[in-house]
């Protein structure tokens, strides 16, 4: 067997890990006391991994999230009435496989952002497709979607996305472009994939916050009776970090 026709083989077909791995048994003999059989378990298994693990950097890349969150890291202080139970159903992402949405309300530097972007770094994990947004931002980006004409385009993508997070949603008030921009996404999602809303605003102040009646109305009757509701608690975070260091 040409053993270095075989390495260029690998590395033709993008089999990085497996050429790697096999480089170096040729030259180390690392696997002469396994079977065939086994050498090739070892490195298909390892390129599988490797393979696994680019996938999921590239998810969590492409979601665009603004701080490092993870589910290994969340605090469950009591002050925060952050309930385990509900926080590892969550967590297993069900609610995503069911297309239902997440509302994650509190006062400023309760986490609720923080809370989001942990949410989606575990689907990423799952390897379910993410994006996140400050809301204002992406109005900002779907206008000028809409003034190049690749807002049918964004748009696809979005709904072809497992869970977007729409975070600081409310901060700013909604135009009537906002307004119709927000329908469309909500539309095209609607019972096919998942959002998560982060909001500063208590869910009973959308209404008046979107605007217009007949479009808020369609929007909340879409969004908030198939979500699950988190509801934070606590003095803001940031106050604590700042008197402790």
């Amino acid at each position: 067997m040409n053993s270095h026709n075989t390495l260029e083989k690998m590395r033709a077909m993008r089999l990085r890990t497996m050429a790697e791995l096999y480089g170096q048994s040729l030259s180390s003999n690392t696997y002469q006391h396994l079977s065939v059989d086994e050498v090739m378990d070892t490195l298909i298994d390892a390129e599988w991994e490797d393979r696994q693990q680019r996938r999921i950097a590239g998810l969590i890349k492409r979601a665009g999230f603004r701080q490092q969150a993870a589910a290994t890291d969340i605090d469950y202080h009591p002050n925060r009435r952050l309930d385990k139970t509900m926080m590892g159903r969550l967590l297993s992402l069900n609610f995503v496989k069911k297309a239902e949405n997440l509302i994650i309300t509190g006062p400023t530097g309760t986490g609720k952002s923080w809370l989001g972007q942990a949410i989606g770094h575990q689907a990423c994990l799952m390897q379910l497709k993410t994006r996140y947004f400050v809301t204002a931002r992406f109005f900002d980006e779907a206008k000028l979607a809409k003034l190049d004409g690749s807002w049918p385009k964004l748009l696809k993508s979005l709904y072809k996305t497992a869970l977007l997070i729409l975070d600081d949603f409310g901060l700013h008030p909604m135009d009537a472009a906002d307004r119709q921009l927000l329908m469309d996404l909500i539309e095209a999602r609607h019972q096919a994939t998942s959002t998560i809303l982060c909001s500063q605003i208590p869910v009973s102040g959308w209404h008046k916050l979107i605007g217009e009646g007949t479009i808020a109305d369609a929007i909340l009757d879409r969004v908030v009776y198939s979500s699950h509701r988190l509801e934070l608690k606590g003095e803001s975070l940031r106050k604590k970090q700042r008197l402790t260091q």
